[in-house]
């Protein structure tokens, strides 16, 4: 069970082929081993666990000591000295890898051994994606979002999955994991990721218990840097306006046409998800006819995407006449070609996009919506203990 690091940009191309409809479719940690006293030792008073001889023990499986120090833990296993550090409150010692599936180990802290062996390989396993490419580079208010694949992750274990999920920011930044629902949870700083920021993301899941005789597939890390510049992009219903700043400075504004009552845009804090410079607007995929006085399909050009349910930004020649004055759109943000074609230049995905003043809120979890909270509230969405300022 090797740590595997993840590419995901199919997986995103995947996942969001099944909502490319565009434009307003209707649409407590727990170690099953218990504390057990280490073996024979000579004089060392360290209980550890996973006790002396216990069997079936999670590949997942982090070293705790009571009586000792987690930093003097030594781990080795059918390949020789395992790889791995404390926690940085010194409550485990966490392989950098899942162990082994049946397979002997042998701890030691101090004087005192004790040896386990880990459980046969599960056939159950739930794989995640994610929506970060290694080695890209993404706007100020990019998310890490996580999702598991057909499967909801029962509340009683939601902190056992939170704990596995380590995120390294440099410079450090006070972040935290939300969970939308059982299968999506999302991390995100307390402000705006710093420019230049970089990103280091372990999903520890590789063996972990997820409930239901299910397991985590997979160790997956990736890595991802913040851009120098920030970026933002506000949409004022009231004006009829979006105007772009660059680093807090307006560099452009631009008259816009947003959705009609029958299909108002959103309003709240959003994210650039995907950026499309061709692709097809066709509303027969969520069930309307494009024939039926309500239907479309249109080609589309610089689309970039806001939420799942199919909000975007993108080029619309045929209601120039109205940007500025009425909305006449399904849902999306409307701009006249040549700014629709600036604004798909100037952009990252990642880069936030306000909407303000529409008919209708932002729900959560259509799209990336962790910007859409206030910190104290996405921190109600974590299933662990809120971090230190």
């Amino acid at each position: 069970m090797a740590r595997r690091r993840l590419m995901v940009g199919a997986a995103l191309a995947a996942a969001m082929a099944l909502v490319l409809a565009g434009c307003g479719s209707d649409k407590a940690d727990k170690n099953p081993q218990g504390n057990g006293s280490a073996g024979p030792g000579k004089g060392s008073a360290a209980q550890v666990t996973p006790a002396d001889k216990d069997v079936n023990v999670p590949v997942s499986a982090e070293i705790e000591v009571k009586g000792g120090k987690a930093a003097d833990v030594k781990l080795t296993g059918p390949k020789g000295e395992v790889k791995g550090a404390p926690r940085a409150d010194g409550s485990s010692w966490v392989p950098a890898e899942p162990l082994g599936y049946d397979s002997q180990y042998t701890v030691r802290v101090g004087d005192s051994s004790s040896t386990f062996t880990t459980m046969s390989s599960p056939k159950n396993r739930v794989n995640v994606h994610v929506y970060v490419s290694d080695n890209t580079v993404y706007g100020q208010a990019m998310p890490i979002v996580m999702e598991f694949k057909d499967y909801e992750v029962p509340n009683e274990l939601r902190a056992s999955v939170e704990k596995r999920l380590f995120v390294t920011s440099t410079p450090a930044q006070v972040g935290a994991w939300h969970w939308f629902s059982g299968s999506h949870l999302e991390y995100r700083p307390k402000e705006y990721w710093q420019p230049d920021t970089k990103v280091d993301v372990r999903y520890a899941l590789g063996g972990l218990p997820l409930g239901g005789d299910k397991y985590g597939q997979y160790d997956v890390t990736s890595e991802f840097t913040i851009d120098h510049d920030k970026r933002e992009l506000v949409v004022d219903n009231n004006t009829k306006t979006m105007v772009a700043t660059l680093n807090g400075v307006e560099v452009k504004s631009m008259p816009v046409s947003l959705g009609k009552p029958a299909k108002p845009s959103f309003h709240g804090t959003m994210v650039v998800m995907e950026k499309l410079a061709k692709t097809v607007f066709d509303s027969g995929t969520y069930g309307v006819p494009a024939t039926s006085p309500d239907g479309y399909k249109a080609d589309i050009e610089w689309a970039q995407r806001m939420t799942w349910d199919g909000q975007f930004i993108h080029s619309a020649p045929w209601s120039v006449a109205d940007q500025g004055r009425n909305n006449v759109s399904h849902g999306c943000v409307n701009v006249a070609p040549d700014n629709a074609k600036w604004t798909f230049d100037f952009t990252k995905v990642g880069d936030p996009v306000v909407v303000k003043n529409t008919e209708q809120a932002l729900q959560p979890g259509n799209g990336w919506t962790a910007w859409d909270l206030s910190w104290a509230d996405f921190l109600k969405g974590s299933a662990l203990p809120p971090p230190a300022n």
